[in-house]
This record gives C-alpha cells, structure tokens and sequence, in this order.
C-alpha cells in the first residue's frame, strides 16, 4: 500500500529511544522528512544516521527537554525553523513513575500532569494553525493503558489525553485535520528493561497477554505510520491499543 506520506514533514518528540524512535524510522523509510526531539543529542544523531544511512532523508535535531515552562512553544517555534512547516506531530514525550502514596506531595502530581499532559496539549495547540490554515494535518497521542495498577499519577494525566484528544478532533476534522490516541501495552523499551524484570515480563507474558510477550518499538509504530498518513483519513478521535490483548474489556 502506498501511504502517500512522501514529502510530508513531521515533528516526533521522544525521539531518542523506544516508541518514539521506532516511529521517526517508520516515517522516515515513507519519505517523511523530520525533526526529532528529545534531551538526549548523542541518541539523536545516532537515529539521524541510522535513517540516512537506511536511504531516508536526514532529520533536523532538537535537542530539549519538554519540561521548562515556555519548552512546548520553543520547540514549535524552532520546529517551524528547520522544516518550513509541520504536517504530522508525533507526542512520544512521557514517563510514569511507580505508584504514589494517598499523602504523595503536590509536586508529584504537577510533575506527571506536566508531562503527561500539559506539555502535549501546549506543544499540539502551538502546532494547529499551521495545520488549519494548509487544510491538513495529523496529531498521533502516544498516551497509556486506562487500567491502573495503583495510584500511579501518569494515569489520569493520559486520561486527559484521551479526552482533550477527542474533544480536539470535533473541532478540527473540518480542517482536515485528524487527532488519535495510541495505547502503549507492554512495549518493549528502556523504561520498561528499568522498570521490569526478566523474570517478571516472563511472568506476566504466560499469565496476562494473549500472544504470551512483550511488544516491540516497531509493532506499535507500524500505526502510528498510517495513522500519520492521508489514507486514514477517516480515522480521528479514536484511542487505540497496542497490547497484544492485554487489556481486559472491549471497548
């Protein structure tokens, strides 16, 4: 299938490792031209030259960290800069933390929601003009799982996510823009080697996940890729999971 995304540009945060990187190598093998983003520079040149060397073309670099207050319209800003224009966002940028006690300091929680939320919702709304006023555009939401193991503050700020994300694209599908949500399940990634061990990823495989293993990078990328292109046109305001059934209801 031709997914007809040569020449378009887009911006990916959380660039440097896992889901992110996975999803600027697919967009790159169709043509895309990018720029990528995240704190660490020596990762992203390592995927700059990954993809020329694969025959892609060679991607901007923004090295920067989503955190700062004003960090959402700076990358924009500079985004716009190096590629003329952006016709897809990508917002890979996020983390979660271990469960937090019911008297965790209000720190905690601002933290999450920035990241999680504040900073996807202030990048994207920096990004939409552009996209209205050229009548085409695409913003993918790497977001989460909806089934809390705990009181873990990432959780409701992806919840956030999905809600402004499908509130967001009611308001601008008539532009031609279209606005999803994918849900990582258990992906394969620095985060998740840190976070778990062999022996429990195992574990959870035979007694959890219906295809009994872990995800990889590019198996959720392969969405986002044709979500990002004009043949899922038809397609906005949707929360899709990438788990391998890991979830437990339907809808």
């Amino acid at each position: 299938m031709d997914l007809q995304l040569k020449d378009k540009r887009a911006l990916v945060t959380g660039a440097s490792m896992g889901i992110g990187r996975a999803i600027a190598r697919g967009l790159a093998a169709e043509g895309v031209a990018l720029c990528v983003v995240a704190r660490r520079r020596s990762l992203l040149e390592a995927l700059a030259r990954e993809i020329t060397a694969a025959g892609g073309p060679s991607p901007a670099i923004i090295e920067a960290d989503v955190m700062p207050e004003g960090a959402a319209e700076r990358i924009a800003a500079e985004a716009r800069r190096q590629l003329g224009h952006i016709d897809i966002l990508v917002n890979s940028a996020g983390g979660s933390q271990p469960a937090l006690p019911v008297d965790a300091p209000e720190s905690k929680w601002l933290e999450a929601m920035t990241l999680n939320f504040v900073r996807v919702r202030q990048l994207t709304h920096a990004i939409l003009p552009g996209m209205i006023e050229r009548g085409w555009g695409r913003v993918i939401n790497i977001s989460g799982k909806s089934e809390p193991e705990g009181l873990i503050a990432a959780t409701p700020a992806k919840a956030a996510v999905h809600a402004w994300s499908k509130g967001l694209s009611r308001e601008v599908g008539k532009h031609g823009v279209t606005v999803n949500c994918i849900q990582p399940g258990r992906i394969m990634s620095e985060q998740i080697r840190r976070k778990y061990s062999p022996e429990f990823r195992a574990k959870q495989s035979a007694e959890e996940i219906p295809v009994r293993r872990y995800g990889e990078p590019e198996e959720l990328a392969s969405l986002a890729v044709f979500l990002a292109s004009p043949v899922a046109r038809y397609i906005t305001g949707a929360v899709m999971p990438v788990d391998g059934g890991l979830r437990r209801f339907a809808f």
